[in-house]
């Protein structure tokens, strides 16, 4: 199905079923200028992908055929939860969209003290939909058939007292510049030597939680707070990275990792 559009369908796929494809997706194919009789591959986050037949294409319906799964995944063996905090302009576009094609889980926007732009209210809400609808786009093109999760944005505070105590198969990350950091690769090679890395029945993934600073970096308070809370300092080298690169440069090596 590597050839067949793609489209995210949000609701229940069962093989065999005639369904009316949900707005948003009947759009994304009408605009495709796709036909009946055409194959599609639909995938809903849940996990794995459906062949579907076009049946019918209305002004404003789109009807198929719902036809074999694949049960196939493209994650990372290491789940990775992106605490980033929130940047300015199209920055945290780009960061929502490469995160999502290198296979982050889910992210986290940090109101961090550094932080040029700040959230609340209706304009919050505006926010997290745009940056959804970029992890499902991206999804769609990468081929993923899970799609990052956006959350609520907080405060590094509000984060970490949202945390329950972390198990051995989560470790805290935050990238900093601090004289006591470890470099990434010994911090990935602790983290494949977890008990759950060396266990081919479990059936839960590796858990990494990597916090990134704003442009500025987090404030000397924030590092603190994560250090105290049990953040292991983990350095990418000695250059100083854009706050949306930093966090892409450390998912693009656990890529290359597994």
């Amino acid at each position: 199905m590597s050839n067949l559009p793609r489209f995210h369908c949000p609701t229940a796929l069962q093989t065999g079923d005639v369904l009316n494809l949900p707005a948003g997706t009947a759009r994304h194919v009408q605009v495709l200028r796709l036909q009946p009789e055409d194959e599609i591959c639909l995938f809903n986050g849940e996990g794995g992908e459906f062949r579907a037949l076009i049946q019918h294409m209305g002004r404003s319906d789109v009807s198929v055929r719902v036809g074999d799964k694949r049960n196939i995944e493209r994650e990372l063996s290491v789940r990775v939860n992106l605490w980033a905090s929130m940047m300015a302009n199209e920055r945290m576009d780009w960061l929502v969209e490469k995160a999502t094609e290198l296979g982050a889980s889910n992210l986290v926007p940090i109101t961090a003290e550094r932080s040029i732009l700040k959230l609340k209210g209706e304009r919050a809400d505006k926010k997290l939909a745009h940056w959804q609808a970029i992890a499902v786009a991206a999804s769609e093109q990468c081929g993923r058939n899970r799609v990052l999760q956006m959350a609520t944005p907080l405060n590094l505070s509000q984060a970490i007292a949202s945390l329950m105590p972390a198990p051995l198969q989560r470790p805290l990350w935050i990238l900093s510049l601090s004289p006591g950091a470890i470099s990434l690769q010994k911090a990935m090679e602790k983290l494949h030597q977890a008990p759950l890395a060396s266990d081919p029945q479990a059936q839960t993934r590796l858990e990494v939680i990597l916090l990134s600073g704003p442009e500025g970096g987090l404030s000397p308070a924030e590092e603190a707070l994560a250090l105290a809370s049990g953040f292991q300092p983990v350095t990418l080298g000695p250059r100083v990275l854009r706050a949306e690169t930093a966090p892409i440069a450390v998912l693009s090596a656990l890529n290359c990792w597994d």
